[in-house]
């Protein structure tokens, strides 16, 4: 498995172990889906970039900023941003467990964003997690 692949898998772990996210968004609404319509409330795992973080010759260390889209609705931001809450909370409790062969030695919610979709029903957060992983093997 890839880094990439791996934190999004160890993102979707956390967050179904996180009791302050399930309380707001029911496990199975918590994917990595393109269906329309997508669930509300629900947390899509979403697109990735990866950098080099350029340190030694190696190329061993590389970093992964996933993007999650937490989706609601309802007439306000105010759930949207309490579960935006929860998942960083989650995200910060503990170092992540990727496979072996990867350290997460890093890991927050690098951003957040949030707004109200074109529909006038959902409002649409972004979080971007930035992982530091580094490749052992």
């Amino acid at each position: 498995m890839n880094a990439d692949l791996a934190v999004q898998v160890a993102i979707r772990q956390r967050l179904v172990s996180s009791v302050a996210v399930t309380d707001l968004v029911p496990e199975s609404n918590i994917l990595d889906s393109n269906h329309r319509p997508a669930p509300r409330p629900g947390i899509i795992l979403g697109e990735t970039q990866i950098t080099d973080e350029g340190e030694g010759l190696e190329r061993k260390r590389i970093r992964v900023f996933h993007t999650l889209h937490i989706l609601t609705v309802e007439p306000s931001t105010e759930v949207n941003k309490s579960i935006a809450g929860a998942v960083r909370e989650a995200i910060r409790s503990s170092r992540l467990d990727l496979e072996e062969g990867l350290h997460a030695a890093d890991a927050r919610v690098n951003s957040s964003r949030t707004f109200r979709d074109p529909d006038r029903e959902t409002a649409h957060g972004v979080l971007v997690v930035d992982v530091l992983v580094q490749e052992l093997a």
